[in-house]
């Protein structure tokens, strides 16, 4: 179910909107052509499709027969209306949700289709059609009025629309730029590890192990020379122990020169700093010992995530765990977003699965409650 942001209230405020105009009808006030229980009943499913149409936002075909019936119904209450009122007011709502469903084409196109029955309405009002020169011009300011309202709640939210897209687009920009510069920096401390740890075992290595052969040579010569040969050879074995210690300690430094990575947890963080929403949470192993490559597809996974989330979950919050398990590693996101009904995988998405199965992992998602995702590496 989706949780309540401005949207949502606004979505409240234009079912408020509707009832002003209705509420005259509804209480006797004025006559209908149609039983006044049918018209509110017409109205009953006007205010539920509008609700359907708003909750499916984003939604590939239902939302879009619930504004088709917001329109059709809106016509059906003004027609029937014996007077117009604020009736009207209706099809301006229908307008102001029509770019969240429909094309901008649309919504012009569906300001003038309003514009012919709001017309039309005003004709077969007791004396719209005989009024003389007097009923043509109030006819005239009606339609003008109501075609600048609905000009003006299309252009709005049109322009709302686009504000929020160029957010999310700013998002994504930003969690992508800063992964690729996670990425470049670990990739340098990478190579400057690498570089350490060949210099490390081509110097010091090398000059340790002809110091071992050396140090060999000299005593067996001893041992089978002068007398003092044994205090000698003592000595130079003493040497030979420590010269092997030293050599195994500079092997064992260029291992972990070459596993070692940075701190995940401030690697991750680092990706999503100055986002302001969603607010990502994460949970970090402590156990983690990950290579690069795992680094980087952690990486690369969580960018992948934050991106969805900005895009088509409007969530606030994003909780992201990664942990250690007794096979390899396993990464876990779910946001308090909208979720998705079915769940088609996109190029990113996809591409999120096959890192994970690339090292012998899975990957699952879920949009049952808001949108979840489960995915395993092994190592």
């Amino acid at each position: 179910m989706r949780r309540f942001d401005p949207e949502i209230w606004a979505g409240g405020f234009m079912l408020a909107v509707t009832l002003v105009p209705v509420a005259p009808v509804v209480f006797g006030a004025l006559p209908l052509e149609i039983p006044r229980p049918a018209w509110i009943a017409i109205y009953v499913v006007m205010v539920l499709a509008i609700i359907g149409a708003f909750w499916g936002v984003g939604d590939r075909w239902w939302p879009r027969i619930s504004f088709g019936i917001v329109v059709a119904t809106s016509w059906a209450l003004v027609l029937t209306a014996t007077h117009t009122g604020l009736l009207p007011v209706l099809f301006v709502v229908a307008v102001a949700l029509s770019p969240y469903l429909v094309p901008v084409w649309a919504g012009i196109a569906l300001v003038a289709a309003n514009s012919m029955v709001l017309a039309i309405a005003l004709l077969n009002l007791p004396g719209g059609s005989g009024g003389g020169a007097g009923g043509w011009g109030e006819l005239a300011v009606g339609l003008g009025f109501y075609v600048m309202i609905q000009a003006a709640s299309l252009l709005s939210s049109v322009a709302m629309l686009r504000e929020q897209r160029s957010r999310r687009e700013l998002a994504e920009a930003h969690v992508e730029l800063q992964a690729a510069s996670v990425l470049l920096a670990e990739s340098a401390r990478t190579n400057e590890r690498l570089r350490i740890s060949r210099d490390l075992h081509d110097l010091i290595g090398h000059q340790l192990t002809v110091l071992t052969l050396e140090l060999e040579a000299a005593k067996h010569r001893l041992a089978s020379g002068s007398s003092t040969g044994a205090v000698v050879a003592e000595h130079v074995d003493r040497a030979d122990g420590v010269a092997r210690e030293l050599l195994s300690n500079v092997r064992e430094t260029v291992g972990e020169l070459r596993a070692e990575s940075a701190d995940l947890t401030a690697t991750l963080r680092s990706i999503v700093q100055d986002l302001r929403e969603p607010l990502v949470e994460f949970d970090i192993g402590p156990d983690l010992e990950l290579d690069e490559d795992r680094t980087q597809l952690l990486v690369r996974s969580v960018q992948e995530i934050v991106t969805n989330t900005i895009r088509h979950a409007q969530a606030r919050t994003l909780r992201i765990e990664v942990s250690a398990t007794p096979t390899g590693v396993e990464l876990r996101a779910q946001d308090d977003g909208w979720g998705a009904g079915d769940i088609e995988l996109g190029n990113g998405l996809r591409g999120l699965r096959e890192r994970f199965e690339a090292f012998g992992g899975t990957a699952a998602f879920d949009g049952s409650r808001g949108f979840s995702v489960v995915a395993r590496a092994e190592r």
